[in-house]
């Protein structure tokens, strides 16, 4: 791999950026943060990158304010280092879910941190399985979105038997995202009739779709309090659902999430490691499968100018 190529890692997941490394077959580059007594944010790049390719894996995790600015004081202290290209990974990006107007006076956060995210410095960005597609839209740099429906894909044909399996999604907004991975694993899809009440109360209805007697594959972006999922199995097995299995990208599990899988009859939770999670909340139905070499290819596309999209052809 070119010696231009430089990956740098903030403090919300570096063993994602480890991995990516390894992959890649460079050591991760070095990077100073620490705190002033005053709690103010301090970071030191400690490597040459000018004239360099850099990439800084960074994805939005609690706390959210802290990893943000971290990411916005790295890319303005790569960009005064004289890097060539700034690449801000971002593998979860959670303001996707503020992509519209739906209340009175209120900000559209996710197109505010796109605009952010280039006047901090940022030439492009990487990130993985958006909440909602329409926030690829907000940036005015180039974006690569990633999904990671291939590794689920994989995943579950190696794990179980799938003649009798159906993919679910827990309301209509997710039917694009399931529906691309029903096509993909060559399944039938069912979607549930949700209503939002409040941010961690849902309320659903009918399920459209045939999943009688039938194996289900819950297919969501994220799991963060477990809401939605505990609605959607409740709902599944009084439609006369077998077995119920879990997908989703991002594997958030804040507030009750991790009691709520662990009391949840469903058989097995799968998620990423776009989001690291720590010892305490991973538990014997929560398994983790990794998407290092998926974004390690896609950052070794761009810094040899070869396409991306071509990954999920």
């Amino acid at each position: 791999m070119s010696s231009d190529l430089k990956v740098f890692s903030g403090s919300a997941n570096p063993m994602l950026a480890e991995s990516i490394c390894h992959t890649l077959g460079i050591p991760l580059s070095r990077l100073a943060i620490s705190r002033f007594s005053n709690d103010n944010l301090f970071v030191q790049v400690q490597e040459n990158v000018r004239e360099k390719d850099v990439f800084v894996v960074q994805p939005f995790t609690m706390p959210v304010g802290d990893t943000i600015m971290e990411l916005f004081i790295t890319l303005d202290a790569l960009r005064s280092a004289s890097a060539q290209r700034i690449t801000a990974v971002i593998p979860y990006f959670s303001y996707a879910r503020s992509d519209k107007k739906d209340a009175p006076r209120i900000s559209i956060t996710g197109r505010l941190m796109a605009d952010l995210i280039k006047t901090a410095g940022a030439n492009r960005v990487l990130t993985m399985d958006l909440h909602s597609d329409a926030v690829h839209g907000f940036f005015s740099v180039p974006v690569d979105h990633l999904t990671a429906i291939p590794s689920f894909v994989k995943h579950f044909q190696n794990q179980m038997d799938l003649s009798n399996a159906v993919v679910v999604a827990t309301d209509a907004g997710g039917a694009k995202r399931a529906g691309r991975f029903a096509n993909r694993i060559h399944l039938p899809m069912a979607i549930i009739d949700k209503r939002r009440v409040a941010d961690t109360q849902v309320v659903q209805g009918l399920v459209v779709g045939d999943v009688k007697g039938r194996d289900a594959i819950i297919f969501e972006d994220e799991i963060s309090t477990g809401g939605t999922l505990a609605a959607s199995v409740d709902t599944l097995l009084a439609a006369g659902v077998e077995r119920i299995f879990v997908g989703a990208t991002h594997g958030v599990l804040c507030g009750p999430a991790v009691q709520r899988l662990e009391n949840s009859p469903v058989n097995t939770v799968v998620v990423t490691d776009t989001v690291d999670i720590p010892q305490q909340k991973r538990k014997e139905k929560i398994e983790t499968i990794s998407v290092a070499p998926l974004f390690a290819e896609a950052i070794r596309r761009i810094h040899t100018g070869e396409s991306v999209g071509a990954l999920f052809d």
